[in-house]
């Protein structure tokens, strides 16, 4: 019979952590129009959201990207609601990647819930991701 409770209680506790918990957004032309700028009303930078943000340009062929990539898996389920982390995939939005001039992959920007972003450019720690996030963003776990 306890072993029974604690199996339900496991779930039940893992099943509301799930409810708070927020997933990496994909994003293709429309939807970051629609989330984080629209360029094609506003020719100058507005962030459009109402939390910080995290955005990833990458490629699937990236090697630097798969190895940050785990860390802002960790980053998004670790801040939670606190912030939200974008990916976009540069091969698939080639003109997303245009827009911010990005020459080179991974290139992250840190967009504060207003004023201007912070882009960095290749790999980093996920202490170091941490780092710009409480410095920029102003966001704490």
């Amino acid at each position: 019979m306890k072993r029974r409770l604690l199996v339900l209680t496991a779930l039940l506790m893992f099943g509301t952590a799930s409810l708070f918990s927020q997933n990496i957004i994909h994003l293709d032309d429309a939807s970051f129009k629609k989330n984080i700028w629209d360029y094609s009303k506003n020719s100058t930078w507005k962030y459009e959201g109402n939390k910080p943000a995290i955005i990833d340009f990458y490629a699937d062929w990236c090697r630097p990207c798969k190895m940050i990539a785990p860390h802002l898996k960790a980053i998004q389920a670790e801040y939670g609601n606190k912030l939200q982390v974008y990916k976009i995939n540069t091969d698939n939005n080639p003109k997303l990647a245009n827009l911010f001039k990005i020459r080179s992959i991974p290139t992250v920007l840190f967009v504060p819930a207003d004023g201007n972003y912070k882009q960095i450019i290749g790999y980093r720690s996920k202490e170091q991701f941490e780092e710009v996030i409480k410095a920029v963003l102003k966001v704490e776990k």
